[in-house]
């Protein structure tokens, strides 16, 4: 099965929110989503005023996957990357900006707001979420040894009958 490459939980995960909530209003869009590399959703947030958003799940799926395919492009292009995706529609935007390694800042706007001051509040805030994901990378893994394992087993029996 596959899993999220970062697990953003408690205080990491209430500064990312606390982040991308920010720059929702400072920079006017709608959705603010931050995806793994994998395409897993590790937090989002939308504008109070926002229509229903779609399906953030399948967004963050595709937006990895064209992350994935850019990459190869700015590799046979001999870059190291391109850091920076801009998808542009007759009604809205979609602009996803890497934050380190392991993570991708995906907004979404419709044409009323500026791309350039969704990209200079999105560079103000990259590196902030960059700060964020590097500290969780020295938190050591939780490690569930056997008796955990014969606990929950136990109490699911019990429960369970």
């Amino acid at each position: 099965m596959i899993e999220p490459s970062l697990a953003l939980y408690g205080e990491a995960y209430a500064r990312v929110d606390a982040l991308i909530q920010e720059l929702l209003d400072a920079a006017g869009v709608r959705y603010g989503l931050l995806v793994d590399r994998k395409g897993f959703v590790l937090s989002h947030k939308e504008a109070l005023w926002a229509p229903r958003p779609p399906a953030l799940d399948s967004v963050a799926t595709l937006v990895a996957s064209n992350a994935a395919a850019t990459a190869a492009l700015a590799n046979m292009l001999g870059e190291r990357t391109f850091s920076e995706q801009i998808h542009q529609g007759e009604n809205g935007t979609l602009y996803v900006e890497s934050v380190g390694a392991d993570a991708l800042l995906t907004l979404i706007f419709d044409s009323s707001v500026p791309l350039g001051r969704v990209k200079v509040y999105s560079k103000k805030t990259v590196p902030q979420l960059a700060a964020i994901l590097d500290e969780l990378k020295d938190i050591p893994e939780i490690q569930l040894g056997g008796d955990f394992s014969e606990g929950a087993t136990a109490l699911l029996d019990d429960l369970l009958g």
